[in-house]
């Protein structure tokens, strides 16, 4: 394989492809719209509130949680909501969708023979949830969640767990994700090759990330 003209590596240079899901694989407009507006109305409607009461108290829970483990976890947030967050997310599963030349980058990395991992903070509820509507679990190696590690991929010693029990070269590793804290945490345990999402969320306008290069579509990721 040659070198990609886009991006600052070569396809020769990498032995492990390690993916996101959430905002990377797949569009987080779904994520956004269950946290941000679908749930604040089912727990005001629950609580007998108004919404934008609702929306206030949640989003300060949610902003004192963001990027621990818990943040992620549908067990903290059902016990601590006292709502069904997996039935809810069900019931909204209609919006989860796949991001543009997706698939077509997974098959492309597949078939290079190059090892491909999901590595995501998402719960393993969640994570069955997308894996059914997307059926994009048969092109990875390895499934990997967060939790099982009892800890988030933005922590520090996530990555140096993660390498110990996977056969992980660091420095022949791609990492790509749509957080910033996710990435830099991945370049200071020494992944050498890391990318970052453009945008997210389809809804929402793109952005930049300091020091990291940034995919607009899966599709420039491909060579032939």
């Amino acid at each position: 394989m040659t070198a990609i003209n886009t991006f600052n590596f070569s396809w020769n240079d990498i032995d492990t492809v390690c993916l996101d899901m959430d905002g990377t694989l797949l569009d987080l407009h779904f994520d956004n719209h269950f946290w941000m507006e679908y749930i604040p109305q089912m727990y005001a409607d629950d609580n007998g509130l108004p919404l934008a009461q609702a929306k206030e108290y949640l989003y300060k829970i949610f902003a004192r949680e963001h990027g621990k483990l818990a943040w992620y976890c549908l067990d903290f947030w059902t016990e601590k909501l006292k709502l069904d967050i997996v039935a809810h997310k069900a019931e909204v599963a209609h919006l989860i969708s796949v991001r543009p030349g997706v698939l077509n980058f997974l098959e492309f990395v597949k078939s290079s023979e190059k090892s491909q991992y999901l590595v995501t903070n998402a719960h393993n509820a969640s994570l069955k949830l997308k894996m059914t509507y997307t059926g994009i679990d048969h092109y990875f190696d390895e499934i990997i969640c967060s939790h099982d590690f009892n800890m988030a991929k933005e922590e520090a010693g996530f990555w140096d767990r993660l390498a110990s029990q996977y056969p992980l070269d660091l420095d022949r590793t791609l990492f790509i994700d749509d957080s910033s804290n996710v990435l830099q945490a991945a370049k200071k345990a020494g992944i050498k090759y890391v990318l970052g999402i453009a945008q997210p969320d389809s809804k929402q306008p793109a952005r930049e990330i300091e020091n990291v290069e940034l995919i607009h579509d899966f599709s420039d990721m491909i060579i032939s």
